[in-house]
């Protein structure tokens, strides 16, 4: 009963490999899928870094945002985990797998600075 049930199934999922493939759509793996939903993820501001952006008067708009997103895609193909993000005059902690930014600062606010808990950086 096994061997019918298997035969049945098999030209199912070949009829279904074959439109799919007919329709242009590529199969992809569960891995490829994965990594296109989190490069898709937005970017988010953890509570802190949130007071910090408040109380530094550090304002972003939705190009310097993107640009993030890319630091931490570029920092995620690289395997860091925590990165420091230097883009103009404002500097970013962030968590790279959660996409999420920790802290934020003004270059006026780095001098004599110490960056701990990171292991990469990405200069935009």
């Amino acid at each position: 009963m096994n061997k019918v049930i298997s035969t049945t199934i098999r030209p199912i999922e070949n009829q279904k490999l074959k439109a799919i493939q007919s329709r242009g759509i590529e199969q992809k793996s569960f891995a490829q899928v994965l990594d296109h939903v989190v490069e898709n993820q937005e970017v988010k501001f953890s509570k802190h870094a949130l007071q910090r952006l408040e109380a530094r008067n550090i304002q972003l708009n939705s190009t310097e945002v993107q640009k993030i997103k890319e630091a931490l895609n570029k920092a995620q193909q690289k395997g860091i985990k925590e990165t420091l993000i230097i883009m103009d005059q404002k500097t970013f902690v962030a968590s790279v797998k959660n996409k999420t930014i920790i802290t934020a600062a003004t270059k006026d606010m780095l001098e004599d600075s110490v960056f701990t808990n990171i292991d990469g950086a990405v200069i935009i």
